[in-house]
């Protein structure tokens, strides 16, 4: 009986507006986000049902916020999971902004999506 000893690997894809967590060189998940100006606007979080239930989608989003913050960006949680992560992780209150109308218009915008689902919250 033998137990993968993988650790888990996170890595910032610029050129596809995200970042993935791999496993053994495997995407197991990513979080997604676009730029705007200073803010870093994380709008999707998903993990592959064959990794649910490890735990990487907080090591995932752990390490993006940390990152983003590294990096001198604001962090704006559009994403449900990324907003209840930072309910339980203060340490980046400091760098949140809050997610408002307008950032939620701007994004729908820069996604393409139609002008009917810009009342929606998640994309």
């Amino acid at each position: 009986m033998s137990q993968s000893s993988a650790i888990p690997t996170v890595e910032r894809r610029d050129d596809r507006h995200r970042y993935e967590i791999l496993v053994e060189g495997e995407r197991a998940g990513l979080t997604a986000y676009r730029d705007r100006g200073t803010q870093r606007v994380f709008y999707h979080t998903e993990i592959d049902d064959a990794f649910a239930g490890k735990g990487l989608a907080g090591q995932l989003v752990q390490q993006a916020l940390t990152d983003a913050g590294t990096m001198g960006m604001r962090i704006v949680p559009v994403c449900p999971y990324v907003a209840k992560y930072l309910t339980k992780h203060e340490e980046f209150a400091d760098i949140t902004d809050p997610v408002t109308p307008e950032v939620r218009h701007w994004l729908k915008r820069e996604l393409g999506l139609p002008p009917e689902h810009l009342d929606t919250v998640e994309t």
